[in-house]
């Protein structure tokens, strides 16, 4: 019996049915032109950029990293497999010539001594349950640092002012009403004794009689504000006439004002006191029924 003989051809030398030869696909382009294998003389230095896509905030990010990666139970960390992986990562970091800071490899101290401690014979089971884990302080630090990092992981998802948004300034026209500070019966006084030194300044030596009303002297000065909206204080009195003249004026204003037909105010402290006519409510005319 004959055989026929078998074509020992790889998957690179395959021929489609159609009898067409498959091309492999460039490993790379240079100035247009397809490279379909590695160079002989290609020169690749030791310490070649190396890319590495796991980045962590310290040895207990890589920790925690390892273990829910393989959805282990961080209450029962398996220690050899853990440290064993930890090592790797360590060497691995080594051979990419990145500086390691030192709590990385104080951590490796921590899982081999941990694992060792566990490799021991273990004592007898009415002793067992005195002993400490080793893996309690670890499982301690662990467990502390996934609810500081999830925690972290809720503020981070609060916008951030210059990072979710930004800052606009936006020009609000104030129209609320100025409101005068209150006058007191101090401010009224000390207007009234400065009144009353100019008008003894201004006495006359003269004996005459005269009749002076309140009720004349506040018809005067409404007359006066019905034309000037605000009025000086001062201005309402004239020393000349003589003392008994302004005190008359002087009760006649605080009329007026008692009965709310003039108001008293200043615009500050310390500054000119002004009167001007109260806004009177108009009555409407009462209406008859129908």
């Amino acid at each position: 019996m004959t055989g026929t003989p078998v074509s020992d051809t790889s998957a690179e030398h395959a021929v489609p049915p159609d009898g067409m030869p498959v091309s492999a696909p460039p490993i790379a382009v240079v100035f247009g032109e397809a490279v379909l294998e590695t160079p002989q003389d290609l020169f690749i230095p030791p310490d070649a950029l190396r890319v590495i896509l796991e980045s962590f905030e310290g040895p207990l990010d890589l920790l925690l990293y390892l273990i829910r990666k393989q959805n282990l139970d961080v209450l029962d960390i398996p220690m050899a497999r853990i440290t064993a992986q930890y090592m790797e990562y360590i060497d691995g970091m080594r051979d990419a010539r990145l500086e390691l800071a030192a709590e990385y490899l104080l951590m490796a101290a921590l899982l081999i001594e941990i694992k060792s401690r566990m490799l021991l014979p273990r004592p007898p089971a009415e002793l067992a349950d005195e002993l400490e884990d080793p893996r309690a302080e670890l499982v301690r630090r662990l467990l502390e640092y996934e609810q500081i990092k999830l925690a972290a992981l809720e503020l981070d998802r609060i916008p951030q002012a210059e990072r979710d948004f930004a800052w606009l300034a936006v020009l609000v026209e104030q129209s609320a009403e100025k409101r005068l500070p209150e006058l007191t019966v101090v401010d009224i006084r000390q207007a009234w004794l400065a009144i009353l030194a100019r008008a003894k300044n201004n006495r006359r030596h003269e004996i005459q009689q005269d009749e002076l009303s309140v009720r004349e002297q506040m018809s005067a000065i409404l007359r006066v504000l019905a034309f000037k909206p605000f009025v000086p204080f001062d201005e309402l009195f004239d020393p000349t006439l003589g003392v008994r003249h302004v005190v008359v004026n002087f009760i006649a204003m605080l009329e007026l004002a008692k009965e709310g037909l003039v108001l008293i105010s200043q615009d500050e402290a310390y500054t000119p006191i002004y009167v001007r006519q109260a806004m009177v409510p108009r009555r409407e005319p009462a209406t008859g029924e129908a």
